[in-house]
């Protein structure tokens, strides 16, 4: 017997019930970004492999070991995206977005592949919402982007679930001298290292701090700081931009192990935790990354930008039982016809009702039936109330409405007061 189609493992369907909440979150950050003046850019999903090794590092773990990677049938290399950022940067560089020094504010939606091992809140097909912005090189386009971010938090409910942490990484210069000191101090203990930090240490030492190893975690105790190692214009800029999150009365943490797990971070990197959703517990994440332009090859410009993951939001939001109850109920009014002339009637009145009321949600019964299977189905759409039309009020020219979630009795009303009276009822109610 053949074997049943499903869906590839950690890469997941999302179902008609769970699609409301998406759109909520998806609309809310949208509205949000526009009210802070961003503009949205949209990339591909498969770019050339080269550009990811160029910009994330060949030596991290996503170049490594996660990448979704293939020949076409040209011979090209080519990538599922893993991240956002280093499409969005080619994307600004082919199309000149940046010239002259000008400034970009952009932000993106859409799929990211990686292949992990799946769990709970981390798939291999899995959604990001990302900000980046290009040629604004003080710490107050850093604030912003932790500024709108605790605003969203507001907006959705969750600001007391989740976590600021800060850190910054210097530049390139002043992390080099951190790294041959952090290496140092780490080969003299290599033997209470463990199998992962010990291979990090010879590719990529930074990572070694961010591990979850307890052991290992014991000895970074009393490693060096990266704080010690920062430069003049690293400090200036990182004591500015926490003046301006204590200005704007956003709480947060010094964590001098944060580094990220991506090569092209500078100066200031952040993170959005949580302990509310066990292992995976970062829901946003980001910094400043202002060598990577120059980088891929074009001129210095200066960029900052951060991630946030979907599938970690909406589950974050659904343990908190932060969902608005309205957005569970995708009909506010369910039309019942009984008879041909009913059917037409109500076909042509459901359309007057939504040039009047745009924002109802209005659904005409299809495929006939009794008038207990018809108020069956309206029950079970989750409707307000029940519009009923049959031979009877077709001749009063009157439509039967009838409460469904609460109390009240079924009343009449004219065909050309129907509009305003749901208005009352649904659309301000």
């Amino acid at each position: 017997m053949s074997k049943s189609l499903q869906a590839i493992r950690g890469m997941n369907d999302i179902l008609p019930e769970q699609t409301p909440l998406w759109r909520y979150l998806e609309g809310t950050v949208a509205r949000l970004l526009d009210n802070y003046g961003y503009k949205q850019i949209r990339m591909p999903i498969v770019e050339f492999t080269e550009l990811f090794k160029r910009s994330i590092g060949e030596v991290t773990d996503i170049v490594e070991k996660e990448m979704y990677t293939f020949e076409d049938r040209n011979g090209d290399s080519l990538t599922l995206r893993p991240e956002g950022t280093a499409a969005c940067v080619r994307a600004v560089l082919e199309h000149g977005l940046t010239g002259a020094g000008q400034p970009q504010k952009l932000w993106y939606i859409g799929p990211m592949f990686r292949h992990e091992r799946p769990q709970k809140g981390r798939y291999r097909q899995f959604h990001q919402i990302g900000l980046e912005v290009f040629n604004i090189d003080g710490p107050d386009i850093d604030a912003e982007l932790i500024v709108l971010t605790w605003r969203l938090w507001g907006l959705l409910g969750i600001r007391d679930a989740v976590k600021l942490e800060l850190n910054s990484l210097g530049t390139s210069e002043s992390r080099g001298r951190y790294k041959v000191a952090l290496v140092e101090y780490l080969s003299a203990h290599l033997d209470k290292l463990d199998e992962d930090s010990q291979r990090r240490l010879k590719t990529n030492p930074l990572r070694v701090l961010d591990t979850k190893n307890a052991d290992t975690q014991a000895v970074l105790v009393n490693a060096p700081k990266m704080a010690d190692y920062l430069d003049d214009e690293s400090r200036i800029h990182f004591e500015g931009l926490k003046a301006r999150l204590d200005a704007a009365g956003i709480p947060f943490v010094i964590n001098t192990k944060l580094v990220r797990g991506l090569d092209y971070y500078s100066k200031t990197v952040f993170e959005w935790v949580t302990d509310k959703l066990g292992a995976q517990g970062t829901v946003c994440a980001g910094g400043r990354y202002d060598g990577l332009v120059e980088q891929m090859g074009g001129k210095p410009t200066t960029g900052v930008g951060f991630a946030m993951g979907i599938e970690r939001l909406i589950l974050l939001l659904e343990t908190l039982e932060q969902v608005p109850e309205e957005i569970s109920r995708q009909v506010d009014v369910y039309l019942c016809a009984f008879g041909e002339a009913a059917e037409l009637a109500a076909l042509a009145l459901s359309e007057k009702v939504r040039d009047q009321l745009p924002n109802l949600r209005l659904q005409v019964n299809a495929g006939a039936g009794s008038f207990k299977s018809q108020f069956k189905k309206a029950d079970k759409s989750g409707a307000l109330y029940a519009l009923i039309l049959g031979d009877d009020e077709l001749a009063q020219q009157v439509i039967g409405f009838k409460p469904l979630r609460g109390q009240g009795e079924q009343q009449n009303i004219a065909f050309d007061a129907l509009a305003a009276h749901l208005a009352t009822c649904v659309v301000q109610g």
